[in-house]
């Protein structure tokens, strides 16, 4: 008799830039969830980050040498690559570069954010999954995130706008670090 497998199931998160409301909104509403996963440019300090598995992004100069760039990380079955995307490909939209870096890796998926826009294709055998930007996706569309579940055969990914309340452009990060810098908490 074979061993049934739990599916886990993962909240995938990507480019807040400052926005703390909308990663507690999601650890809120997903608590039941194994893992939450954030794919850099949170531009929040580490320790607000408790609860999520974190690579840096390239706004996150201040995870040097606490965060990885990468994650590789196995569940069910499959081999994920954990990136922000920044150091693996050159330009956008071209994920050549980080195809190769998942195979050297034996993995099947990556997850990548950087790009503030939600895809989920496939380059080369591997599954490219990006959850889009909970801050503001470049597209024009409205802010996302991923539910992904892993099972044995195959991870199910469910594409999901964002309900928590999000800054408006004159909350934005520059309007922040102007009232951190006049010493305005927010």
């Amino acid at each position: 008799m074979s061993e049934t497998v739990k599916d886990i199931r993962i909240v995938l998160v990507s480019d807040n830039h400052g926005d703390r409301k909308s990663l507690q909104f999601l650890k809120e509403t997903y608590a039941d969830y194994d893992y939450f996963i954030h794919l850099g440019d949170s531009d929040l300090p580490l320790s607000e980050m408790e609860g999520f598995l974190c690579v840096a992004g390239n706004h996150d100069i201040q995870y040097q040498g606490q965060v990885p760039d990468y994650r590789v990380l196995e569940l069910n079955g499959h081999r994920i690559y954990i990136c922000h995307g920044h150091m693996d490909f050159f330009s956008y939209y071209h994920y050549g570069p980080m195809v190769m870096h998942a195979k050297a890796h034996n993995c099947d998926t990556v997850f990548f954010g950087h790009v503030h826009t939600y895809h989920d294709t496939e380059l080369d055998g591997v599954r490219l999954l990006n959850p889009g930007s909970v801050f503001h996706n470049r597209d024009g569309t409205s802010p996302t995130y991923m539910l992904i579940t892993v099972k044995e055969k195959g991870l199910v990914v469910q594409g999901v706008t964002c309900k928590a309340k999000t800054p408006t452009r004159r909350e934005g990060w520059l309007f922040r670090l102007l009232n951190r810098i006049s010493g305005v908490s927010d």
